[in-house]
């Protein structure tokens, strides 16, 4: 490679533009709620969980040079808003998850299952994930059809326009809408609010990790680690990005932001479906929404949680709805003669109860079917 090219390829790996900027936003029906509930029922303090996010958005954007989502664990979000925990439990419970994918990544375990794992049940993961999103976003945009089906078909007349990309054009109809019912006085004057160094007991990461940990597990591996591999090599071949790796990037950040208030965060095919879709590209789109959220963390803090409990959510939804609706498409990829058997497993199952059983099921469907004499090449 030549000089000439290396710098090509390196300003390919790093845009800033409209586009690149409305892909960051392309996961924000992930964070919002659960954002919501971290602070408003947990206590967390908005600054660290916003500031931590938007520093591992950047580290990831640089490390990776494509746009690699950052969001909260979900099994670990929704125990915590349900059982009301405090802010060091919150706090524990990821540098618990940090401890384990750090040890999952250098002992190999990752490398292991991912070989493992036939493309089938990927697949299975994927479509499972898409419907489910599908299905949740159906019941955002009841909050307000009108909206809500004004806001799918803005999406699919603009998609990745380059002058009015969909996801911008969507998150400014949600703000106008908030101006014109008056929700803007929830905004308090902009403020310098610095994360705050926190802590948390030995006893509570154990805690944490029985109550919530290791039905996570299952989850990470199957959606934040082998599937979103398996999305990086669909829609960049030429950039892989190993389960290994994933892995260890999620260990290590979750060994850290926890002291400076940060939540439990992981990686996601979803997201990374919904930034693909709305138009990023590369680490631009990391760089971009690493430094809104630390924006909003350091000045608009007091203002947060009001901010995203307010925002339509059928807007929201319509924005899931469409991400749904790529994952879906993923299903095109398979052979219908040997893979329909174990890839509707894994889906019926991921639907019926939840993912990882859905990828055990699929898994164990597999290798059943492959053992059949005259059938090894399942």
């Amino acid at each position: 490679m030549t000089n000439d090219e290396y710098i090509t390829l390196k300003i390919k790996s790093f845009e800033f533009n409209l586009r690149e900027l409305a892909g960051s936003m392309g996961d924000f029906g992930t964070l919002f709620p659960l954002a919501i509930g971290y602070i408003a029922v947990c206590g967390l303090n908005p600054a660290g969980f916003l500031v931590m996010m938007g520093v591992a958005n950047i580290v990831t954007g640089l490390l990776y040079r494509l746009p690699i989502p950052i969001e909260p664990m979900k099994v670990l979000a929704v125990v915590a808003i349900a059982q009301h925990w405090e802010p060091s439990m919150v706090y524990a419970s990821g540098f618990g998850m940090g401890i384990v994918w750090t040890v999952f990544a250098l002992i190999g375990v990752m490398k292991w299952i991912a070989k493992v794992t036939p493309d089938s049940v990927i697949r299975g993961i994927q479509v499972a994930l898409g419907i489910i999103l599908a299905i949740e976003a159906i019941k955002m945009i009841s909050t307000w059809w009108i909206i809500g089906v004004l806001s799918i078909i803005t999406g699919l007349v603009l998609g990745r326009n380059r002058y009015a990309p969909a996801a911008i054009v969507l998150m400014a109809l949600g703000l106008v809408i908030m101006i014109v019912k008056g929700q803007f006085n929830l905004v308090e004057s902009p403020r310098l609010t610095l994360p705050i160094i926190t802590g948390f007991s030995p006893r509570e990461v154990w805690q944490s990790f029985l109550q919530a940990g290791l039905a996570q597990i299952p989850l990470t591996a199957t959606n934040a680690v082998i599937a979103t591999s398996a999305l990086i090599k669909s829609y960049w071949p030429e950039k892989p990005v190993s389960e290994s790796r994933l892995s260890l990037n999620m260990g290590i950040m979750n060994l850290i932001l926890p002291f400076f208030g940060g939540m439990p965060l992981c990686h996601g095919a979803g997201g990374l479906a919904g930034q693909y879709y709305f138009g990023a590209r590369t680490g631009g789109a990391n760089i971009i929404e690493g430094l809104i959220e630390i924006a909003m963390g350091l000045f608009l803090a007091g203002s947060i949680a009001g901010l995203f409990s307010v925002f339509p959510v059928a807007i929201i939804g319509a924005m899931m709805f469409l991400v749904g609706v790529e994952l879906v498409k993923f299903a095109r990829g398979i052979h219908w003669d040997r893979d329909i058997i174990p890839m509707g497993t894994t889906l019926i199952v991921s639907l019926l109860t939840n993912m990882a059983y859905g990828f055990l099921s699929g898994f164990v469907v597999y290798y059943l079917i492959k053992s059949i004499p005259g059938r090894k090449n399942v």
